[in-house]
């Protein structure tokens, strides 16, 4: 089995590498990620300007760098190599719930496989004051690799890690309604600048990937890349003479 792994942290992340020593359990790796991070870039592709990869040198791993989005990464290595079966991205350093799976580099990439056809899983991990412990991790993260990586399983999977996981649990995204803020400031020179923040107004909706993350649960959300709302769309043929 060929895996190819992307991030959105850059190709020097810890969370990578943890992915890369258990997925290769699973069979033969490769590592196309970006050279820089790029967290939150969303699905963004490259089209102004060409696009580079390099070999790079981290431990015994086939591992090269882009400078370009996770999904240019996961684009140009599905392209380089053939017979990839499924494309995993993460270990990413911080948690990708419910409404970041708009804006998550990460999810990105494993989304870009799927549009090019191939399986795609995003894995992320809660972060506190310190690093993730990736080697207490490992275990967990080979058990749903072993799971999602058959062949029944969904096309296209976001999990998401607790620190300490005690199960694991297929939810639904989290969706709730945000108190979005512009914060104004300024920098040491006396320019303005503004921090977008956000504020969730709901609480948190039972079985969903932030219920699962708060009881200490694996969340294993499967999505789809078709968008339409179907309600709406009956409701709106339904009352709209043609």
């Amino acid at each position: 089995m060929r895996l190819l792994l992307v991030n959105d942290d850059g190709v020097y992340s810890p969370g990578l590498a943890a992915l890369a020593r258990v997925a290769k359990r699973f069979g033969e790796v490769r590592i196309v990620a970006p050279d820089v991070e790029q967290s939150s870039m969303g699905h963004a592709i490259t089209y102004t300007r060409p696009l580079t990869i390099k070999r790079t040198p981290i431990a015994d791993l086939d591992a090269w760098r882009v400078n370009g989005t996770p999904a240019d990464c996961a684009a140009l290595g599905l392209n380089a190599w053939s017979g990839v079966e499924a494309v995993l991205s993460g270990i990413n350093l911080g948690l990708n719930l419910g409404n970041s799976a708009w804006h998550s580099g990460t999810l990105a990439g494993a989304r870009q496989a799927v549009l090019l056809g191939c399986r795609g899983i995003a894995l992320s991990t809660a972060t506190g004051d310190a690093e993730p412990d990736f080697q207490r991790l490992e275990p967990h993260v080979a058990r749903v690799l072993e799971a999602l990586l058959d062949g029944d399983a969904p096309r296209l999977v976001n999990v998401n890690f607790p620190r300490e996981p005690e199960g694991l649990l297929w939810t639904r995204l989290s969706i709730r309604h945000y108190d979005g803020r512009v914060v104004p400031g300024k920098d040491p020179q006396g320019r303005d600048h503004f921090w977008l923040t956000v504020q969730p107004i709901e609480e948190v909706e039972p079985d969903t990937d932030r219920w699962a993350i708060r009881h200490r649960l694996i969340s294993m959300t499967p999505l789809q890349l078709d968008l339409t709302d179907e309600a709406a769309l009956r409701e709106a043929a339904a009352t709209t003479p043609r």
